[in-house]
């Protein structure tokens, strides 16, 4: 799956939402859409669900974690194409509530793809890309827990859809960014419990 890097987030929500057909859709029909070599549109897809109010839905969030965790091993590993066990991709969401999500993020992201482009493209090579990727998997170790508190796993997942976006349209600004939130979101979270 291509994208022009002004449009990589549209594009995204729109291939999300074509695929819904019917009361609900499977997780392996989202990673067949998107493509399975498509890590970056994964990612950003299961976090966006995550953020939207379709994480009402009880397990949405656990669910997502889980997802973006392996996502992100398997970025870090170097694999080229998605690997996601079936007790995973047999998950099915509601249609009716993704595809309200979907348009409940429609004008957020265009507003945000305004001021995206290509820039500082050197953070999306190793060793830079590490750092956010093991932040990420960190974050999604939480995110499960997060389920207890309202919006707190929205907020995490926000997070991780920011460095998915600068994945996707490669910049770097958004990737420094998402990295100073990935840093944050933790920190915020331990003050809380304090």
């Amino acid at each position: 799956m291509t994208h022009n890097t002004t449009h990589a987030i549209s594009d995204v929500l729109d291939a999300l939402e074509s695929t819904v057909q019917g009361d609900e859709i499977a997780v392996s029909d989202v990673v067949d859409t998107l493509g399975r070599s498509s890590f970056g549109s994964l990612m950003l897809v299961f976090s966006l669900i995550s953020t939207s109010p379709a994480s009402a839905i009880p397990g949405v969030t656990a669910v997502v974690a889980v997802l973006v965790f392996i996502l992100v091993a398997q970025m870090m590993a170097g694999r080229e194409s998605v690997w996601l066990p079936a007790v995973v991709t047999r998950r099915r969401l509601p249609g009716d509530k993704l595809c309200k999500g979907i348009r409940w993020l429609r004008r957020p992201v265009r507003f945000v793809e305004r001021f995206l482009r290509p820039r500082m493209t050197w953070l999306f090579h190793r060793p830079w890309l590490w750092l956010p990727m093991i932040l990420v998997m960190a974050l999604t170790l939480f995110m499960p827990f997060m389920e207890i508190v309202p919006t707190s796993g929205s907020i995490a997942s926000a997070v991780i859809a920011l460095f998915a976006a600068s994945l996707l349209t490669r910049d770097g600004a958004l990737a420094m960014l998402s990295l100073a939130l990935l840093a944050l979101v933790p920190a915020a979270a331990f003050y809380w419990h304090a």
